[in-house]
């Protein structure tokens, strides 16, 4: 069985071999490609978005195979149509928003993806956004690093609250929400939670998240109807001196109200690892506004969640070569390897 494993430097196709040679019965033939990315930054490519723009090296490498594991490349209907021996298209993401789900359909290819795959490490990356920008580290380290010892910052109106006794609310409950609120409510903060698409006993509207949260983090996925479903209105609903923290999407917030908010002094501070253009922009208000934490959409980044992704496409590769029903199928294509 022929198998490729195209990798990047993040998801490595080390760990993708390892984890289909523990995984896979029998002797694999696995060619290997190694794409740029997170070197060269993902975008649209062809009709899919978030991929590494490698189709003519991708139908290259996909000749005779039958399987292929990958985190970045583009599975476009050009792809689909160049490569009529694939069959199983295997995504080490929490989505497959690199594959055009319903031309591989119509190919009979079955997409296959890795829910839950970052959940600790972007939990973990939004507590450390939290309170990075509830006690101002960033700035504070700059400042001490340039040789200013600001004693402003002791300042009663310049200080954050904490999150003990405080109110944290979580606009999004999926995988990575529910462990934040687990963590959150070991620090003793009371956590309100949004989401229309899970059942939970004591949801409650987002309007009335946003007026009782001293801190909001999304959790959201992105879709046609969370579009800017943080604007204007919404962060006015939140108390003056309130923390907003975005490391979900970045559609799912209008940064220009962020941006005046953070300026008129609205809200205390922001934390974001998302962006409505990847690599921001050069003059972006982003880059000037105050009180603003940033991380370069790495939330999600740990050796752990690397390894798990590879071992999680794996597993549903070792259920195709089984013949048994894979577990995190994307689309409704029978398997019959």
């Amino acid at each position: 069985m022929r198998i490729l494993a195209a990798g990047d430097h993040f998801v490595q196709n080390r760990l993708f071999v390892d984890a289909l040679r523990d995984e896979v019965p029998g002797d694999l033939d696995i060619r290997e490609l190694t794409l740029p990315w997170p070197m060269e930054p993902f975008g649209r490519v062809a009709e899919v978005d978030e991929a590494s723009d490698v189709e003519e090296q991708l139908i290259d490498a996909l000749r005779g195979v039958e399987i292929c594991v990958t985190q970045m490349a583009p599975l476009t209907r050009r792809v689909l149509d160049a490569c009529p021996d694939l069959k199983l298209f295997s995504v080490s993401r929490g989505g497959p928003v690199n594959a055009n789900l319903q031309a591989a359909t119509e190919a009979g290819v079955a997409v296959t993806f890795a829910p839950g795959r970052n959940a600790v490490a972007t939990a973990e990356h939004t507590l450390a956004m939290l309170l990075a920008a509830t006690r101002r580290i960033p700035q504070t380290h700059a400042d001490l690093a340039r040789g200013e010892w600001r004693g402003d910052y002791y300042m009663y109106d310049n200080v954050g609250p904490e999150l003990k006794g405080g109110t944290v609310g979580l606009v999004g409950y999926g995988a990575i929400g529910r462990r934040v609120g687990r963590i959150l409510e070991g620090f003793g903060a009371e956590v309100l939670v949004f989401d229309p698409y899970v059942a939970l006993p004591g949801k409650v509207p987002l309007d009335e998240l946003l007026t009782r949260s001293q801190f909001v983090s999304l959790h959201a996925r992105a879709a046609p109807e969370t579009v800017h479903m943080i604007g204007a209105a919404q962060i006015a609903l939140m108390p003056r001196g309130s923390v907003l923290v975005n490391c979900a999407r970045g559609s799912l917030l209008d940064y220009d109200s962020l941006c005046d908010a953070l300026e008129s002094g609205h809200l205390f501070g922001a934390a974001l690892d998302v962006f409505p253009e990847e690599p921001i922009p050069a003059g972006s208000r982003l880059l000037t506004a105050p009180n603003l934490v940033m991380t370069p959409h790495l939330a999600g980044a740990s050796k752990e969640t690397a390894v798990k992704a590879a071992r999680i496409v794996a597993a549903d590769v070792a259920r195709y070569v089984r013949h048994e029903p894979l577990a995190h199928l994307a689309n409704p294509v029978p398997v019959t390897p």
